[in-house]
């Protein structure tokens, strides 16, 4: 039988892509504490800046799928994911295996208009210089004719068990709990999110799908129109609470950040929040049939899960 691997197991991409993938193939788990999601999965440990231990945990896969997430650090990001997506593509290329990389959109940088997989990358900020290297690092070898891969990015997440999303820590968490919801930067400022379960569906399936490599992607996300705003009256509709929504200033963010490591990393992206932030995945939604799942589905399943998730402190990586 066919073995996918999921390099970076155990967040919530790594899970929802799992649930798909087990349809039609074996899942091999690989991080350094894996655990199945799946009856059949192998798991296996394995640190991703280790090189030997990398490609031992691709042998015999047919694709690889890289979704790892670091610690949300500047300094550990430029050091770290280069060394990551290195070892990952040599593996790749040692045992004749695919790979796909799932992205996020830090690359880009400010964007006016929608972002779509033909945005030039202009990153204005050091964490979206990573991105914007190792993608290209990736698609050069691609290009290049030395390894098979595609890199599909999504927008900010939101969804069951998103618990390193804004979302969660900011409005659900925080409804559930009987509080104010909070946002940050400009409520009103359009802001696109993609569902993780959508995330992990359109990467499974591009995944599978041969003609699919050698391009960028992004995973099928709603074209609903909105916005911090918007997603916290929704929310508080689903949750039968009050509208409520308290905005952090900025100089308030910049105060805390003093304390607070993650909100002091999180300023560079404060640009993600004060401007619109438009996604689109028509190629994606055309290529593949599907269709988004809604914003109001969509936050009443996360809201449920919220209920006994655990609290999380940072943004994804």
């Amino acid at each position: 039988m066919a073995l996918q691997t999921i390099l970076g197991a155990n967040g919530v991409i790594g899970r929802e892509l799992s649930r798909q993938l087990a349809r039609y193939t074996t899942v091999r788990q690989v991080s350094r504490t894996p655990a199945a999601v799946n009856s059949s999965d192998q798991l296996l440990a394995a640190d991703l800046l280790d090189a030997a231990a990398t490609a031992a945990a691709v042998a015999g896969s047919d694709v690889a799928y890289l979704v790892a997430g670091l610690k949300y650090d500047t300094a550990v990001w430029q050091e770290q994911w280069p060394r990551v997506m290195r070892n990952t593509i040599e593996a790749c290329q040692r045992h004749d295996c695919a790979l796909v990389f799932f992205d996020n959109v830090y690359a880009y940088g400010r964007v006016e208009g929608a972002m779509t997989e033909d945005t030039p990358y202009n990153p204005c900020s050091n964490k979206g210089e990573v991105r914007a290297a190792i993608a290209t690092t990736l698609m050069d070898e691609v290009r290049a004719g030395n390894v098979r891969g595609m890199i599909v990015r999504a927008a900010d997440f939101y969804g069951p068990g998103a618990a390193l999303s804004l979302t969660h820590a900011t409005v659900h968490e925080r409804l559930q709990a009987g509080k104010t919801a909070q946002w940050i930067g400009d409520a009103q400022a359009t802001h696109t999110f993609t569902y993780t379960p959508d995330a992990g569906r359109t990467v499974a399936l591009l995944g599978n799908r041969p003609e699919a490599y050698g391009q960028v992607w992004h995973a099928v996300t709603s074209k609903e129109p909105m916005s911090g705003e918007r997603y916290v009256r929704l929310a508080c509709e689903l949750a039968n609470r009050p509208y409520g929504l308290q905005v952090a200033p900025r100089w308030l963010l910049r105060l805390m950040g003093l304390f607070v490591p993650v909100l002091r990393e999180n300023m560079e992206m404060m640009y993600q929040f004060e401007h619109d932030y438009r996604f689109d995945s028509t190629k994606a939604e055309r290529a593949l049939g599907l269709t988004a799942t809604a914003y109001r589905e969509g936050i009443a399943a996360a809201l449920r899960a919220s209920v006994s998730s655990p609290s999380s402190a940072g943004p994804r990586a």
